[in-house]
């Protein structure tokens, strides 16, 4: 008889003892307000493989071989399923640019927009070779 009295005192302990931890608990799921800013250096968007589908970067200013010299920009990049970055949005106090580059197994076939300095312009390029340039 003693040793279920201790049996059952020892259920209601146990059972005490995790009401009271789940009430310490925080909840698991919990309603929150979105984080009004994301910060970073960079952001990358990847696909249920792990690739990287889009990306956002700002890339130092730098000096090329031959003394040309390139500003530091912010680029966006949308890549296709094969890993083509398809669409680019460039932007640096100098230059700003939109690409959109013709699917994969094209070398030619793009769109480009740009303005740099007070000009402005827009070239069509075929796969053939043939490019149209629009300036104003």
């Amino acid at each position: 008889m003693k040793t279920q009295r201790l049996l059952i005192v020892l259920t209601f302990a146990n059972l005490a003892l995790l009401i009271f931890l789940f009430t310490q608990l925080p909840p698991a799921v919990v309603a929150r307000e979105a984080t009004p800013v994301l910060r970073g250096r960079a952001l990358e968007i990847v696909d249920a493989r792990g690739e990287v589908r889009a990306s956002i970067t700002v890339h130092p200013a730098n000096t090329r071989k031959g003394g040309e010299h390139y500003p530091e920009t912010v680029l966006l990049r949308l890549i296709t399923e094969r890993g083509r970055p398809s669409v680019k949005i460039s932007a640096s106090e100098q230059l700003t640019g939109l690409a959109f580059a013709g699917p994969t197994g094209t070398k030619e076939t793009s769109v480009q927009l740009g303005a740099q300095g007070t000009d402005s312009s827009l070239k069509l390029r075929n796969e053939n070779g043939r490019a149209y340039l629009v300036t104003p």
